[in-house]
């Protein structure tokens, strides 16, 4: 997979953490930031694409209450299997 495929997917799960956010009724990102104990760059970061840590998107899944499994499911990824 090359750079630019995984930051497609990085966004993709940004996205998804931003539409979370909106649904439990923060539209500002950085007091949800506040409320939870994220810096407001860092979570902006991981709202837009950055690479974060898994420890970081379980604390997030717990927040919303929310599964791992019903997180990615909101998620429409392609995959593409590639031979080395």
């Amino acid at each position: 997979m090359d750079k630019g495929e995984l930051e497609k997917r990085r966004k993709l799960v940004g996205n998804r953490i931003r539409e979370l956010r909106i649904a439990s009724g923060y539209s500002s990102l950085e007091n949800f930031a506040t409320d939870h104990g994220f810096s407001r760059k860092g979570y902006w970061e991981i709202e837009n694409g950055g690479n974060f840590k898994l420890n970081t998107l379980i604390r997030i899944v717990e927040i919303h209450r929310i599964t791992i499994v019903d997180f990615f499911r909101g998620i429409e990824l392609e995959y593409t299997w590639q031979d080395d």
